[in-house]
């Protein structure tokens, strides 16, 4: 069964949600690709249409937008994404996954493209634990 983890940026009020995915939900989102914008019911929110920024593996690895497909790859970069290099020039190789949700993605990033009706912190229920 997949599991994701989704983390939803509202830019309007600069507050991220956390979200968990699962079942048939989750298995919608497999095969979709950063830029892509998917409907908001998919992560428990109707009437939102979100857009997916990236996200990270069961490894930590993270998502590169120009990487295709689902598969990890070891990548020269000189900085940006994933490696800030601490002198100029500096070049390192570093593993990023692909573009791609696959059943090893662990983490979504997404922000909200369009708003629903109703909102966020209302859809949205937080858990809190029960102090001992």
């Amino acid at each position: 069964m997949v599991e994701f983890k989704a983390v939803i940026n509202d830019a309007k009020s600069g507050k991220s949600y956390q979200v968990s995915v699962s079942g048939h939900h989750a298995n919608s989102l497999i095969g979709k690709k950063i830029g892509d914008v998917v409907d908001g019911i998919f992560v428990g929110l109707p009437g939102y249409k979100l857009q997916v920024t990236g996200g990270s593996d069961k490894d930590g690895f993270p998502m590169r937008h120009d990487l295709p497909g689902p598969r990890r790859k070891k990548l020269l970069v000189a900085d940006g994404h994933g490696f800030n290099s601490p002198s100029d020039g500096m070049r390192k190789k570093k593993s990023f996954r692909g573009n791609t949700i696959a059943p090893d993605t662990v983490q979504l990033n997404m922000k909200i493209s369009t708003p629903g009706a109703k909102a966020i912190e209302d859809l949205i229920k937080k858990e809190e634990a029960p102090k001992q």
